[in-house]
């Protein structure tokens, strides 16, 4: 079996790292030719909660060659079709595509690769670009019992979301569900809500589970997700001890505090990590907010449910985007009403 990482940056160059040093053939592919010489040249550097450095085969987007017969996208959803349509001539008919991107990008990729050859997967870790070829895993992944949570669109068990999850599973624990949306709405509950209010802010995660008004602001944003989630008939899963509706239904300041605790809980394992759209802003790239925070919008509008939390984070960073705001935590914080319970 030939298999690739088609978007090595912080998240794709952590996860061929570790299934190198496995042993796991695999070839890593991304679009920064520093970054490709340098992971070729010096290998693949992982630092952080982990420290080892693995040699790796890494190419560009032009020097693919050959087919491949499995390939985890880890791709920005901003280039998403264009890395796609590179890849369809080396894809095999009975090829498999396990995207691991944020937000909800399957239709999108089986629109392009075919909903025969389009599975998916959440990343329950983190990670950041430190460096060409420099990685940092921003969490232990022993602290989780689950590393990946992986299925098929339709909630199938098939013999191909099991071989995919054998491979995941030689970097961490890959469960299998038959209820992937799920899987995938609680991921993006979770990246609406700390990588959508670090980016606004400006900071990693560390000060925002240190602000009351920020871990406020986390829930609200968590429940709206929550909430969305119900009125498109997706009914979340509940990986690593998060209780969804204990962290979205809160109606008194006891609830409120419920909530706030299952989000510190989480994210105080990742308190060093920086999300990747802060990354994207103070390099002066466009983000992914529009595909995460911005689809909850798109379908609390669709469904008749109120996001104005998401909304403010989009208008924040869109602002940001645009160079009419800057990355400053006390006024950005200050652009958020918390309602009266």
């Amino acid at each position: 079996m030939k298999a690739a990482i088609l978007g090595a940056g912080a998240m794709g160059t952590t996860l061929g790292a570790h299934l190198a040093r496995k042993g796991v053939p695999i070839d890593l592919i991304d679009p920064y030719e520093a970054h490709v010489e340098a992971l070729n040249k010096n290998g693949a550097r992982v630092t952080g909660c982990d420290d080892f450095v693995v040699p790796v085969h890494a190419l560009t987007l032009d020097q693919m060659e050959g087919v491949y017969d499995l390939v985890f996208l880890l791709t920005k959803q901003t280039h998403s079709k264009e890395s796609l349509l590179k890849l369809l001539p080396h894809l095999s008919e009975t090829g498999t595509v396990c995207t691991l991107q944020n937000g909800v990008p399957e239709p999108a990729v089986a629109e392009i690769v075919g909903q025969a050859r389009t599975v998916g997967g959440a990343c329950r870790w983190g990670a950041t670009f430190v460096a060409p070829g420099v990685v940092k895993l921003t969490n232990q992944l022993s602290s989780r019992p689950v590393s990946f949570e992986i299925g098929e669109v339709d909630g199938r068990i098939t013999d191909r979301i099991k071989m995919v999850g054998a491979t995941l599973d030689y970097m961490g624990h890959a469960e299998i569900t038959d209820n992937f949306m799920g899987a995938r709405w609680l991921k993006l509950m979770l990246n609406c809500s700390m990588s959508g209010l670090s980016s606004a802010l400006g900071t990693i995660y560390e000060p925002v589970l240190n602000s009351d008004k920020a871990m406020t602001c986390l829930s609200y944003l968590a429940s709206e997700v929550v909430h969305v989630s119900r009125a498109a008939g997706v009914r979340m899963t509940d990986t690593n001890g998060l209780n969804t509706a204990e962290i979205a239904d809160f109606t008194t300041q006891a609830e409120l505090e419920r909530s706030k605790g299952y989000l510190y809980r989480n994210y105080y394992p990742l308190r060093t990590g920086k999300a990747s759209m802060l990354q994207d802003l103070e390099r002066g790239v466009k983000t992914e907010v529009n595909v995460i925070n911005g689809f909850v919008c798109e379908y609390g509008r669709k469904y008749g449910v109120p996001t104005p939390f998401n909304d403010k984070v989009v208008e924040i960073i869109t602002a940001v985007e645009k160079g009419t705001r800057t990355l400053d935590f006390e006024k950005n914080l200050d652009c958020f009403e918390i309602p009266a319970l």
